[in-house]
């Protein structure tokens, strides 16, 4: 059974939230990072991308960079910027975009409860990536990027929830990003201990997005319990914002390769032709509005491509899914991508940026691009569940959880 816990929050002065808070920090990279913190002295991207306070630096690992991102927290907090709960509290954080609504409860979960599987995954991670976050958080002593988790459906969370905010005014609320953001404190300790106990009744929690986060935080953690073994520690446990699973909107990952694999266009359609039938797509950008059909973008015309009878393996959750698909049956044996996680001549768009990003880049410096319909949120419980992993970048998450809204301080 799932454990959740609450915590005092390091959070934003009510009035320099909407300034404060920022994208997470691996939606961007460095240069657009710096664009996006011109004007504003108090985002936190100069916190959680540390190398964007020294331009032109090679290495944006050095340990002067997790030092000044330190530097820059301590000196905001100093100043009144950020202030701490002097309770344990736990956290409402309502997202609006389109009209639709997603309500999470931010929490602290238990880096034992990683480690034992109720807290399930559905992607690998990558070292590099991992110690990034864990040098972060070593040199903050902080956890500041939230876990995005959901859960299957639970009325009496959402019940209990609800009811909290019909009652209670926000302690921010503010657009940002085309998203309306919304957070309340949760300060009752009945309404804390019977979310508490409602969560413990919740079999598996799901991460969502965050798995090089939650990785970091739990080698961290499992670091510092060596020299502290204390169980109620705050290292034990990490920032998490737990959503239901019906609120959340996932968006198709598009591919982009960058050449044919030395294959001329003609040759490329008849290898493809091989395993998909291709035919002219009926409208133009095409996006694929159901399962095991593909956009596929190619010298100014749009394909629509449909696997052949034979080629899906339905009984096999994994290579039944759009991503794997394509994988297996295109990327890998025609343009030779043969790890997508690593290969520098594909790359992927969230579905957000729209399929005329698509054409733009085709038109730009890609060859071929490649729009999918989106992974469904059961298909990532049902491989959670399996203890199986997807492929690379089979999902993207929208509205984004913003960082600096809530630190959880390991001390």
């Amino acid at each position: 059974m799932a454990m959740i816990k609450p915590f005092k929050a390091l959070r934003p002065r009510s009035d320099l939230a909407d300034q404060i808070a920022a994208l997470p920090y691996d939606v961007m990279n460095s240069s657009e990072a710096q664009e996006m913190v011109k004007g504003n002295n108090y985002s936190f991207l100069r916190i959680d991308r540390g190398e964007i306070n020294f331009p032109d630096l090679p290495d944006p690992h050095e340990p002067k960079v997790y030092a000044k991102a330190r530097e820059i927290l301590d000196d905001m907090v100093a100043k009144g910027h950020f202030v701490q709960d002097k309770t344990d509290c736990l956290y409402i954080y309502r997202q609006i975009m389109d009209g639709r609504a997603q309500t999470g409860l931010v929490a602290c979960t238990s880096i034992d409860d990683y480690n034992n599987n109720i807290i399930k995954k559905h992607e690998f991670t990558r070292p590099d990536k991992e110690q990034d976050r864990i040098d972060h958080i070593k040199a903050l002593h902080a956890q500041t990027g939230p876990i995005f988790q959901t859960y299957r459906d639970n009325a009496q969370i959402v019940r209990v929830i609800n009811e909290w905010i019909d009652d209670h005014k926000p302690v921010y609320e503010f657009e940002a990003h085309n998203v309306e953001h919304i957070c309340w404190v949760v300060d009752c300790p009945k309404t804390i201990q019977t979310l508490v106990e409602l969560f413990g009744d919740v079999h598996y929690l799901y991460i969502a997005d965050g798995h090089h986060r939650s990785a970091a935080a739990f080698h961290v953690g499992m670091e510092m319990r060596k020299q502290n073994p204390d169980p109620t520690a705050e290292f034990n446990h990490f920032l998490s914002v737990i959503f239901p699973a019906s609120d959340l909107k996932i968006w198709p990952y598009n591919r982009l390769v960058v050449d044919l694999n030395g294959n001329s266009e003609e040759d490329f359609l008849k290898q493809v032709k091989e395993s998909f039938v291709v035919e002219k797509a009926p409208v133009s950008p095409f996006e694929p509005e159901q399962r095991h059909v593909y956009g596929m973008y190619l010298s100014d015309t749009w394909y629509k491509l449909t696997p052949k009878q034979g080629v899906v393996d339905t009984k096999d959750i994994i290579k039944d899914l759009d991503v794997a698909v394509l994988q297996d049956h295109l990327l890998q044996p025609i343009l030779n991508i043969q790890d997508p996680r690593r290969d520098e001549r594909i790359e992927f768009v969230g579905g957000i940026r729209g399929v005329q990003e698509l054409e733009r880049r085709v038109k730009a410096d890609m060859k071929v691009a490649f729009s999918m319909y989106p992974t469904s949120i059961e298909e990532i419980l049902e491989v959670a569940d399996s203890n199986q992993v997807m492929p690379p970048k089979s999902t993207w998450f929208e509205p984004k959880l913003l960082s600096g809204l809530f630190i959880h301080k390991l001390t």
